[in-house]
């Protein structure tokens, strides 16, 4: 089995989570999974997303809401407490033997769908989702060599900071113009807990590679490597 090294963070602001992901991408050669929930609000937009188009600005600055822009491409989301994040950063000859984004999505969907085992559970343009509500977005970022797997699941969220968001310009078509409220579902709806869910895709990962992990120390050391930073925090 190739190894696999599994970094667990609690808390953690996404934009560390985003510098540690685009570090490991960038500085790295190994397999990487990231899980972390419990991080504090914000709103994180895709690498081409436009602010005015995507996001109600007159209600974020009142509410003084911060935006980050990642590295990698995707969608717009809003983020708190009750929002799982699971990474996976891999080299091009350790998941699916084509790094395009269709097999990449369709590898980590079936990750996903064979660890839960939810009924209705889907990958749907490029989102998953259980019986057509979103309960997770996804972003890519490919390299030559190695690749990115990012995604936002949905145990909770609060109704209220969805008015953040505007209706996308481009919208997958199963969304069918529906509000937030009733496009996007809750996994804590379909699931016992968040723990067991990582318990299982965790179980999941160790059925494929050899799981290790990694000291504090030896990613801060990654992250002092020369490399391109590209998340950065948008003034708005």
């Amino acid at each position: 089995m190739k190894p696999l090294f599994l970094i667990s963070l609690y808390q953690s602001p996404i934009i560390k989570q985003l510098e540690l992901e685009e570090a490991l991408l960038r500085a790295d050669d190994r397999n990487f999974m990231i899980v972390n929930y419990g991080a504090s609000s914000s709103i994180v937009m895709g690498l081409s997303g436009e602010a005015a188009s995507l996001l109600d600005m007159e209600r974020i600055r009142r509410d003084s809401m911060p935006v980050i822009r990642r590295f990698s491409g995707g969608g717009t989301v809003v983020i708190d407490e009750n929002t799982l994040f699971i990474s996976m950063i891999f080299s091009k000859d350790s998941g699916p033997r084509s790094t395009f984004p269709e097999p990449i999505m369709q590898w980590c969907h079936r990750l996903f769908q064979n660890a839960w085992k939810l009924p209705g559970f889907a990958l749907i343009d490029n989102d998953y989702a259980i019986n057509h509500r979103k309960c997770g977005g996804n972003a890519l970022y490919i390299r030559k060599d190695r690749w990115l797997h990012h995604t936002s699941f949905l145990w909770d969220y609060c109704n209220q900071n969805m008015d953040y968001l505007l209706i996308p310009p481009k919208q997958p078509a199963y969304r069918k113009e529906r509000p937030h409220t009733e496009f996007l579902c809750r996994l804590k709806d379909y699931a016992p807990s968040m723990p067991q869910l990582i318990e299982q895709i965790c179980q999941e990962m160790g059925q494929r590679f050899s799981i290790h992990e990694i000291s504090s120390e030896e990613l801060s050391a990654i992250q002092a490597r020369e490399y391109r930073r590209t998340n950065q925090l948008v003034g708005l």
